[in-house]
């Protein structure tokens, strides 16, 4: 087992592409060729999770949050994160980050969140877009059918939970091969008509490579006539936040309490409370802020994050019962979320939770 076979399945469940701009998810350190003698499962890497890692033989750390965000000019460890990839690299441990692609994507971190609050109908928030890519192009009648299979081998033509998806229509190509070609069909200096197939289908945005290397390797022509657009379309599956339903309304006060039973929260931090029923609920792990006016916008009753700050309260203004749980707390399920997944596939192969409570804030009374 190779620590690239344990993040080349991650990636396919939250694709590294769906990490916002400011991020930093991937491999931190370590080599991917290694063998991997074992994963620690942690929301955040610090000194001490790479000495348990050490401790419990596991030379792949996978953290949600990176313990790199921006580049490092100097590693004289002076602070905590230089300190930790010191000992990471001197100790041969990959540190692997799976944080807002992991945040983004509908079976991620807020899908966790919203079964410990047992929501159901669970949509995006937020839909991404951009994400989406439209690939065109066009081959001859019998060949088409592989051209076709080829780019849906690739990931193209997926839509939601239906998949080889694409739109087909026949018509008429000409062109004339020029001296030192090698046409597939017609003659050199003279113009040929082929009757053809132009295939339609999109692909996100990411598998952009792959799918232009499927079409020219299928392809029968020697220089393959193709277009690709980017869609504004926004992506189901893909996004920020997420909404879902209380299977029963609950009051204010209730609904709080069972965010605190449900996450073993110390306190909760809410706007005034105004004798709203909460039935539908907005949701995000970590810093959400700036989902509130989405939230506001989906009709959803109570909208709950982390990292508010004060004026930030204000601007709910009666429209939602908005509710900060602390960052830590809203996201100490990732690690539960990550084991199962690596459970699940590698069922054989050491994959333990940390035993080290990373989490920065301390409550005092």
């Amino acid at each position: 087992m190779k620590i690239q076979d344990i993040t080349s399945l991650l990636e396919t469940i939250a694709p590294v592409a769906y990490q916002e701009t400011y991020d930093n998810s991937g491999l931190i350190t370590g080599n991917p060729e290694w063998i991997c003698t074992g994963v620690i499962i942690s929301l955040d890497t610090t000194e001490d999770v790479v000495q348990e890692a050490l401790a419990k033989k596991c030379n792949l750390i996978v953290s949600h949050h990176p313990i790199i965000f921006e580049g490092l000019k100097k590693i004289t460890g002076k602070n905590y994160i230089e300190r930790t990839i010191i000992a990471a690299i001197k100790n041969n441990i990959a540190i692997y980050a799976i944080h807002t692609n992991l945040d983004n994507v509908k079976d991620g971190v807020n899908k966790k969140i919203a079964e410990k609050l047992q929501l159901q109908h669970i949509e995006i928030l937020q839909p991404a877009k951009s994400l989406l890519k439209k690939l065109i192009t066009f081959a001859p009648v019998d060949k088409a059918a592989g051209v076709r299979q080829a780019l849906f081998n690739a990931g193209g033509g997926s839509v939601g939970k239906y998949s080889e998806c694409s739109f087909n229509t026949e018509g008429t190509g000409t062109f004339k091969a020029g001296e030192g070609t090698d046409p597939f069909v017609g003659e050199i200096g003279k113009q040929h008509q082929e009757k053809e197939i132009k295939i339609e289908l999109i692909f996100q945005a990411y598998l952009e490579r792959t799918i232009i290397s499927a079409l020219k390797e299928a392809h029968p022509y020697e220089v393959v006539a193709y277009d690709i657009l980017t869609l504004g379309n926004s992506l189901s599956e893909v996004g920020s936040g997420i909404t879902g339903e209380l299977k029963n309304e609950l009051g204010e006060k209730e609904m709080l309490q069972k965010l605190v039973l449900a996450f073993g929260l110390k306190t909760v931090k809410h706007t005034r409370l105004s004798g709203r029923s909460i039935k539908k609920v907005a949701l995000c792990g970590g810093a959400g802020y700036f989902l509130l006016q989405a939230a506001i916008a989906s009709d959803s009753d109570i909208f709950i994050t982390s990292d508010i700050k004060y004026h930030q309260f204000f601007e709910a203004d009666s429209r939602i019962l908005l509710a900060d749980m602390g960052h830590y707390e809203s996201e100490q399920f990732t690690t539960e979320l990550l084991f199962d997944i690596l459970r699940e596939n590698f069922p054989n192969f050491a994959v333990l939770k940390t035993g080290v409570n990373t989490n920065p804030v301390h409550y005092f009374g």
